[in-house]
């Protein structure tokens, strides 16, 4: 992806749901984290509005967050909602923008809306200092099996285009860029809410294969 877009969603309504339905997924994901270094410095990929960043600084805390999006409403709700916390957030196709020397960063259903993995990883090794980790979290991979009912949905209301990636694919563009990579099955031994069946989740039992199996945590860290 290199330019700038207004938001992800075509509608209001899917874009403004997004923080609410992500929340327990991010708290999830800073446990799983563990303790960041004092004073840590911490990137956020795909922050959108910028939720993750408070809730990590709200719970965890950190020396200073930098977000990084391509949908400029979403970054200025973000900046907006920041208040006195050590945190900015930026519209930006490139991840030069927010600096480097970052202790960790975290994505959250990014990295399959990536056209060039290669690039990707290749800006997330640039930004992180040696030793730094990245905990890149999705359950959109071809190898998800409702990836195929899926794709299309998703793209039905993504203002940008949805590749086709494989888990194959995310670690192998990582490992590539001199990363150590290892993989989770994220979510397989926590509660998973279960409000019923949805366009994207038709079952119960769809719903807790997804996160507990599908949903997957690629951990790279850059040797220090």
């Amino acid at each position: 992806m290199t330019a700038l877009i207004d938001t992800w969603a075509t509608t209001a309504e899917a874009e403004n749901a997004m923080p609410a339905e992500h929340a327990w997924i991010w708290r999830e994901m800073i446990r799983a984290a563990g303790p960041l270094p004092e004073g840590a410095r911490v990137l956020d990929i795909g922050c959108n509005q910028g939720g993750f960043l408070r809730l990590l600084h709200d719970t965890a805390g950190f020396g200073q967050g930098v977000g990084v999006d391509l949908a400029q409403e979403a970054v200025a709700i973000a900046n907006a909602a920041a208040g006195s916390r050590p945190i900015r957030y930026l519209a930006a196709t490139d991840l030069a923008a927010a600096g480097a020397g970052f202790d960790a960063a975290f994505s959250h259903e990014v990295v399959y809306l990536i056209d060039d993995l290669a690039d990707h990883a290749a800006q997330v090794f640039a930004a992180l200092k040696p030793g730094g980790r990245y905990d890149a979290v999705t359950c959109c991979h071809r190898d998800n099996p409702l990836w195929p009912t899926w794709r299309p949905a998703i793209q039905a209301y993504s203002t940008v285009p949805v590749p086709d990636h494989s888990v194959a694919d995310i670690a192998g563009a990582l490992r590539a860029a001199g990363f150590e990579v290892s993989i989770a099955r994220f979510l397989a031994a926590s509660p998973v809410p279960a409000p019923g069946p949805s366009a994207l989740m038709p079952t119960d039992l769809d719903r807790l294969e997804v996160y507990t199996r599908w949903k997957l945590l690629f951990r790279a860290t850059r040797p220090g």
